[in-house]
């Protein structure tokens, strides 16, 4: 099998360092930038499988760096942040995030979070189911294109398979743990947010009432009638 490339993009060094440590102890192939130019181009020369990018960068910030390499090739990013603020995990959702993890975070918790955004990208290269058709909405898994009205709707890989998933079971009520477990590969329920945030990105890119919320337990896709 070939050796994963990872790109860990952290200007202090002693947690690039030891992100870097972590994931080759793991079986990982590492690099490191330091900043949003050397970020880029070191992702166009290296062509890594995977990014673990910072939020806060110097040169450019993290969010930059996801949306330049994210219209240069398609690729899992876990980005990495010094505040809890849902403002900011939604833009960097937006701008092509996977999943975040927010500091101080353990190695072990990083790395698994690494072998998840792999493992779905292997996924997402099974055979394809045919095209689902939800109201406007076509969900074509073959291509990994979601189309609303006729136009194209740009989707994170996380954003698609979540999307897949619910449409996979519409109008079953799906607790976030589950989700998590499923979409995620997540064994335990501590990242509960993540899914809230995934669920608001899908809303305002393919309509606010496509998911219901049911308190206290998840979310279902609505089907139109």
């Amino acid at each position: 099998m070939k050796e994963r490339r990872v790109l860990v993009v952290e200007d202090e060094r002693t947690i690039a360092e030891s992100v870097a440590a972590r994931l080759r102890a793991e079986g990982f192939a590492v690099e490191i930038a330091a900043d949003g130019p050397s970020a880029v181009e070191q992702f166009r020369t290296g062509q890594p499988d995977l990014v673990v990018l910072d939020v806060m960068l110097p040169g450019f910030d993290g969010l930059e760096v996801c949306r330049r390499i994210q219209a240069v090739r398609p690729v899992p990013v876990l980005m990495l942040t010094a505040r809890d603020d849902e403002t900011d995990l939604l833009v960097g959702l937006a701008v092509g995030a996977d999943d975040y993890l927010t500091k101080p975070f353990s190695m072990r918790e990083l790395a698994a979070r690494v072998h998840v955004l792999l493992r779905r990208v292997e996924r997402a290269a099974a055979p394809a189911r045919p095209a689902i058709r939800l109201g406007d909405i076509e969900i074509n898994e073959a291509e990994r294109r979601v189309r609303r009205a006729g136009a194209d709707v740009h989707l994170t890989p996380t954003e698609f398979d979540l999307l897949v998933h619910l449409a996979g079971r519409p109008r079953t009520v799906l607790p976030r743990e589950r989700l998590l477990a499923e979409v995620w590969g997540w064994a335990e329920g501590s990242g509960t947010r993540t899914v809230d945030s995934h669920v608001k990105a899908l809303r305002r890119k393919l309509g606010a009432d496509l998911i219901r919320t049911v308190h206290g337990v998840g979310y279902a896709l609505e089907v139109p009638a």
